[in-house]
């Protein structure tokens, strides 16, 4: 099994209030030194079977349908160790 993790972000010329609320809020919680805050979604995918060129596809085209609105979102597929291969690993 292996995780495929999909960030979406507003593209850079969007508005984003959430992101501009939590950087207003910082310096008041004591948090200096942050210039700007972007606030995104992140998908956590559990794939079963090998994460090839079919399957990327697939999922690729799943953000591009549904997770994401790419008239004003971008986003990026990438795989990621689950802890199992990890411990595995070590």
């Amino acid at each position: 099994m292996a995780r495929v993790v999909v960030d979406v972000m507003l593209k850079p010329e969007i508005l984003d209030p959430q992101g501009q609320a939590v950087q207003r809020a910082l310096p008041r919680l004591g948090f200096q030194g942050i210039s700007d805050v972007r606030q995104g979604k992140r998908f956590e995918l559990e794939v079963d079977g090998p994460v090839d060129d079919a399957a990327l596809a697939r999922i690729h085209e799943m953000a591009e349908t549904f997770l994401a609105n790419t008239v004003i979102e971008d986003f990026v597929v990438k795989v990621e160790a689950t802890e199992s291969a990890a411990g595995a690993q070590k």
